[in-house]
């Protein structure tokens, strides 16, 4: 078995395959400060709880775009399941290209979402993932990361409403049942999602038009993504397990030399 540690600017999700089998998955808070031990306690615990013995795990790997929590996770790792993860980083072989102007820019977790976009699905592919951020990645029909768009995700939208109007509330990020609100919650809703919905739409038919790709594929990740997945036939595939299995592709490939 193995052991793929996604850790993003909220959540630490963790997975365990068997072979090519996706066996558990479960998250922690990745903004919660933790010492190496801590880290590891948890993680042994965690993987008690779904039936996977620490033993069992042959290799671990790591993609982050937190880097003030890696030193502890790595070193609890390291010392609690016995293995040094692989980190996703230069150097490490992914089988895709990166062509833009600065390639270590590049966020490992958009490398690693393009990394199984195009191995299952091929390409032109266009890697959407609803995060803390909303982002855009093209990768070329002969594997190029070739350009990346970035955009402000449904969550930091909502926040800032809150967080910056005085009289806003707090509320669930959902699809109203209309466009055409009536008072304040479902107001901020229609705002937030459809507004998503439309930014999402444009943004693909205008990397479609400059890219001069007509059999684009389009496929989309991240929590919030099914939302706007199921409302708009631009999005071709919502695929909730993408960066995992990016993880599991790029380990494989590394192992195997």
């Amino acid at each position: 078995m193995i052991l793929v540690v996604d850790v993003g600017n909220t959540n630490i999700t963790y997975g365990v395959y068997e072979g090519k089998k996706l066996k558990t998955t479960f998250r922690m808070m990745s903004k919660l400060p933790r010492t190496s031990d801590e880290y590891g306690i948890s993680l042994r615990e965690l993987l008690r709880i779904n039936d996977v013995e620490h033993t069992d795990i042959e290799g671990t790997i790591i993609a982050s775009v937190v880097p003030n929590v890696m030193h502890s996770l790595v070193g609890g790792i390291t010392r609690y399941i016995g293995k040094t993860p692989m980190i996703v980083g230069p150097g490490i072989k992914t089988g895709i290209k990166i062509v833009t102007e600065n390639p270590r820019e590049i966020g490992p977790d958009r490398i690693v979402d393009a990394v199984a976009a195009y191995e299952i699905y091929g390409g032109p592919v266009l890697v959407l993932d609803f995060g803390t951020a909303t982002t855009y990645d093209l990768v070329t029909e002969d594997g190029c990361f070739a350009a990346g768009i970035t955009a402000p995700g449904i969550r930091i939208s909502a926040k800032a409403l809150w967080e910056d109007t005085a009289k806003l509330p707090e509320i669930e990020i959902k699809k109203p049942k209309s466009i055409l609100a009536q008072e304040t919650i479902s107001s901020m809703q229609a705002g937030l999602v459809y507004g998503q919905i439309g930014q999402t739409e444009y943004i693909i038919n205008r990397v479609r038009k400059e890219s001069g790709y007509d059999d684009l594929k389009v496929v989309a990740t991240g929590g919030l993504g099914s939302i706007i997945a199921d409302e708009t036939d631009a999005i071709q595939v919502y695929d909730r397990g993408l960066t995992l299995e990016g993880l599991r592709i790029i380990y494989e490939k590394n192992v195997k030399g």
